[in-house]
């Protein structure tokens, strides 16, 4: 096995070389990389290793970015007010960083409204462009009229 470390001579050693040597230091032997061709092993002290790696994977979570989906409904009738009602939560939600899933839903008859629906969708997103990047063009999938408004970098 290839081994590394602070106090040892970077080279291959046999397995038992390698434990007599990490016995001496009073440390553990540790398999850093077991698929590499010969195996890597460390001399160090295991529950420092440990600590460390668990360390790691925290910096590692804390800098991954959650990504927070907010739904809006709206009705293929939807007034002008609720509109702007709706439209000020949605730009509240965008510059916060969160994306945001608009849909019309259709109830009974309505769905005699689809392209009601697609204007009000398309207004709504020509009223956020300021702040939010449209994903893809409206889709009707069942009753329901559907996009999706990323937010600006």
């Amino acid at each position: 096995m290839r081994l590394v470390g602070e106090n040892v001579e970077t080279g291959v050693y046999p397995t038992a070389k390698a434990l007599e040597l990490a016995d001496q230091l009073e440390l553990d032997l540790v398999e850093i990389s077991p698929n590499a061709e010969p195996p890597v092993c460390r001399i160090v002290d295991y529950s420092k290793f440990l600590y460390d790696q668990k360390k790691k994977q925290k910096e590692l979570k804390a800098k991954q970015s959650k990504i927070v989906l907010k739904e809006i409904r709206f009705g293929p009738n939807t007034d002008d007010h609720d509109f702007a009602f709706k439209l000020k939560h949605a730009r509240k939600f965008l510059e916060e960083g969160a994306k945001v899933k608009a849909f019309v839903f259709f109830k009974g008859r309505s769905i005699v409204f689809k392209d009601r629906g697609e204007i009000l969708l398309l207004k709504f997103v020509q009223e956020l462009e300021d702040v939010g990047v449209l994903e893809h063009m409206p889709k009707l999938e069942g009753k329901k009229m559907t996009i999706f408004i990323n937010p600006k970098k």
